[in-house]
């Protein structure tokens, strides 16, 4: 069974992931873009999750195919799988408090501390040397990295924009005013599909050599480069266990894989296998949204995969730099330590246990960038800034406030629903009205024609890919920042910290952010909560909108928000239940409904309907349900590679981007798609891997977008994939008409009413609490 494009092998499922660290809870919300594996699968407790991020590996073979072996990744069968469970969090809730700690475990935690203290330093230092040009690559590490070197590359003239890497890049931030000369802006250019690193066939037969020698399959050799490098053979050999770099690759497969090559000379406790699995088990949480896990939750796992000393290997592992070491909460002193001695019968005096964190070096320091770039906007604009008329041409009450803060604040967090849209669309028109360079950014095409409207100037809206890349928007000054006064970002929940460290760092001084989106939706495909910790850290101006959202979709979707799934009236049919007994006729009624009933009753034809259902497997799951709609809507035998003209599909460029689009035709030069009327080819070889059929999507991959209709699907075994977070995403998709094709009973109204999101251990909320912002409101 061949891996879905925004899938692993091994990776199927529901929206919502399993995290097996620690006991599922029940009703716990997944994070978003990830898949939750086969239930046969919860013997291994240690996963932290086996559901990586969509788009992850968009290289990755399907390894099941040849049958799955001891040292090969192989595809779990297709199944609604069960709830998830934030690790960091829960295993924080077992740590005994201080005075019940033995010596040795705080002598233990006096070593992570001053591991701590080094890196503050070394995060001191990065500050400092701001200052001075910065070479592309040194402030960040992985796809952050990647991204800086794109752009110097583009603006040097060595490389066109998008030409090579996955994700649009940006330049780091001169510490400069925004007010400096521009230079012409870039002539707007389609978006490019990035190519694959190439790697020479000579290093491809040296990779397929050591994977056949130690049973995995050849497949896997040109993930593997692309995760390892050209060295990837060596370090094959002589370190076995680096194939868990390989998305999709579990670590009893690399067990089996150790062993062929290696024999007696590994076992459990071998240093390569233990900061190995250290560092899958903290890649697998970031898929999972965290950017860092409790130690004793890594303790836990590592247990669990039969490590004989857990606490060892945790140490290796930071003293190797697979993981850095971080404490959450104030060291202990010793007069802390007398009083409590001496209070011991006290239950008052029992302090609150400290928590240590682990986590990666990239979103470590894409957390400390982002938040010391976000102090910077909050401290660095003009506070007196007269905006006082433009606020009060605002259209209405709401967008005339937030139009005030902003004038007054480097920063601002403004949340609101689906009309709530309208009131940074009028914060753009009234700063470009006052001779700023005003500019709106979205995730997507579709938010950003909806922005476009909404402003009523397309040149105000652009693509977040885009205006990094240079490819859309103004391009950049002399020194490199991004040439604007204001950018607002819609759709905020849907930043990742890397993402947003890169956009905040290309932001000059003295301009201004507004970061705008509804609460209530999924999150990032990416590690972080970004928009999540800007609220709850207050660490800026705050502006709710108090503008509702329409019709009985809006009044619906308003009370999931708040836990209540009301019976709403909707005279025009805005809002059908279909109730259903089974998954295969949930199927037969959604192609109904989406060919027969929606066209008929509402003028709305198929290809603006949108079905939406909680995971890729299981009988009704987007794999089923885009099987049933191609043999009804666009039949045909698949020649170009399983997809014909007129496939509704969904591209993945990138991890975390889902670009709906339509299959024109195929060439020598690859699959040739209209993305949101942006003609895009798709290599051959990646077209297995990122592009699949559109006609259903999960909730996590139309978040940020909006079709006239939207029919949802709830089958019987989706319902432990159910969330408030899920079905107020999902609900909210259809502008129109929403239909519920509904067989989860009353799973439906409990998610709404007890499931909340999944909270994910993050470190920025702290960091942005910690620093100076004068200006952060109360």
């Amino acid at each position: 069974m061949t891996a879905l494009p925004g899938e692993t092998p091994g990776t199927v499922g529901t929206d919502t992931p399993q995290d097996t660290v620690s006991p599922p809870e029940a009703g716990a919300e997944g994070p978003e873009h990830a898949e939750a594996p086969d239930a046969s699968d919860a013997s291994h407790a240690p996963d932290v999750s086996d559901a990586p991020d969509p788009s992850d590996a968009p290289d990755a073979p399907d390894a099941s195919e040849g049958g799955e072996s001891s040292g090969t990744p192989a595809d779990e069968d297709d199944d609604a799988g069960g709830d998830a469970e934030d690790a960091g969090a829960e295993a924080a809730a077992d740590a005994a408090p201080a005075e019940a700690a033995p010596a040795a475990e705080l002598s233990e935690a006096q070593a992570e501390l001053a591991a701590q203290r080094e890196l503050r330093e070394r995060i001191e230092k990065r500050k400092a040397e701001k200052a001075a040009p910065i070479a592309a690559g040194t402030g960040l590490s992985g796809t952050a990295a990647d991204l800086l070197a794109a752009v110097r590359a583009v603006e040097s003239g060595e490389k066109a924009g998008t030409a090579f890497f996955d994700r649009p890049a940006a330049t780091l931030a001169s510490r400069r005013p925004a007010e400096a000369a521009a230079q012409p802006p870039r002539t707007p250019a389609p978006e490019a599909v990035p190519t694959a690193r190439t790697a020479t066939p000579e290093v491809l037969d040296a990779v397929r050599a050591v994977l056949t020698e130690g049973g995995a399959p050849e497949a896997l050799a040109r993930p593997a480069v692309g995760a390892l490098g050209e060295q990837a053979a060596e370090l094959l050999r002589s370190d076995p266990w680096q194939l868990l770099s390989v998305p999709g690759v579990r670590p009893e497969q690399a067990d089996g894989f150790a062993r062929a090559l290696l024999g007696a000379d590994c076992g459990p406790d071998d240093g390569r296998r233990t900061a190995a699995l250290v560092g899958w088990l903290l890649e697998r949480a970031a898929l999972q949204g965290h950017t860092a896990l409790d130690a004793e939750a890594v303790r836990t796992a590592l247990a669990e995969r039969a490590v004989g000393d857990p606490d060892a290997a945790v140490r290796d592992a930071v003293e190797e730099g697979v993981a850095l070491v971080f404490q959450e909460g104030d060291e202990p002193s010793a007069d802390d330590a007398g009083a409590a001695d001496g209070e011991a019968e006290d239950a008052d005096v029992a302090r609150e246990p400290v928590q240590v964190l682990l986590g990666l070096d990239r979103y470590a320091l894409a957390e400390e960038s982002l938040a010391d770039g976000l102090a910077r906007l909050v401290n660095a604009c003009e506070k007196a800034a007269d905006w006082a008329e433009a606020a009060a041409a605002a259209p209405g009450p709401s967008a005339a406030e937030l139009i005030r803060t902003t004038a007054a604040a480097g920063l601002v967090a403004h949340s609101g629903g689906e009309a709530a849209r309208a009131e940074p669309a009028a914060l753009i028109a009234a700063a470009r009205g006052l001779g700023l360079r005003a500019l709106g950014a979205t995730h997507s095409e579709d938010g950003r024609r909806r922005l476009a409207a909404a402003t009523g100037d397309p040149d105000t809206a652009v693509t977040l890919s885009g205006l990094l890349s240079g490819a859309q928007g103004p391009g950049r000054d002399e020194d490199g920042a991004l040439a604007l006064d204001l950018l607002v970002v819609l759709d905020a929940p849907q930043l990742d910290v890397e993402g947003a460290a890169v956009l905040v760092e290309a932001l000059a001084d003295g301009a201004r952010l507004v970061l705008s989106g509804d609460p209530g939706v999924l999150g990032s495909a990416g590690a972080g909560r970004v928009f999540a910790d800007v609220l709850a850290s207050h660490a800026c101006p705050q502006v709710v909108s108090r503008t509702p959202d329409p019709g009985p979709i809006g009044e619906l979707v308003s009370g999931i928000g708040i836990g209540e799934l009301n019976q709403v009236d909707a005279p025009g049919k805005e809002v059908v239940i279909v109730p259903v007994r089974d998954a295969g006729e949930a199927v037969h009624r959604t192609v109904q409904l989406v060919a027969d009933s929606v066209p008929r009753a509402f003028g709305i034809p198929a290809e603006e309907t949108q079905v939406i259902t909680v995971g890729h497997g299981g009988a009704a799951g987007t794999r089923a349900l885009n099987e049933a709609l191609k043999q009804r809507l666009n039949p045909g035998p698949g020649r170009f590679g399983g997809f014909d003209p007129g496939d509704r599909v969904v591209h993945v460029p990138a991890p975390g981007r889902a670009v709906p689009g339509v299959v024109l035709s195929a060439d020598a030069e690859g699959l040739r798609l209209d993305c949101g009327g942006v003609p895009v080819v798709v290599p051959q070889e990646r077209v297995e891997s990122s592009v699949r059929h559109g006609w259903a999507l999960s909730a996590h991959q139309a978040a940020g977008m909006r079709w006239p209709a939207a029919v949802v699907v709830l089958p019987g075994d989706a319902a432990q994939g159910l969330s408030r977070p899920w079905v107020y995403t999902a609900f909210g998709r259809g502008e129109r008409h929403l239909s519920v094709v509904h067989g989860v009973d009353q799973a439906l109204p409990h998610a709404v009413a007890q499931v909340p999101a999944q909270e994910r251990t993050t470190r920025l909320r702290p960091l942005l609490e910690a620093l100076p912002t004068p200006d952060a409101a109360s």
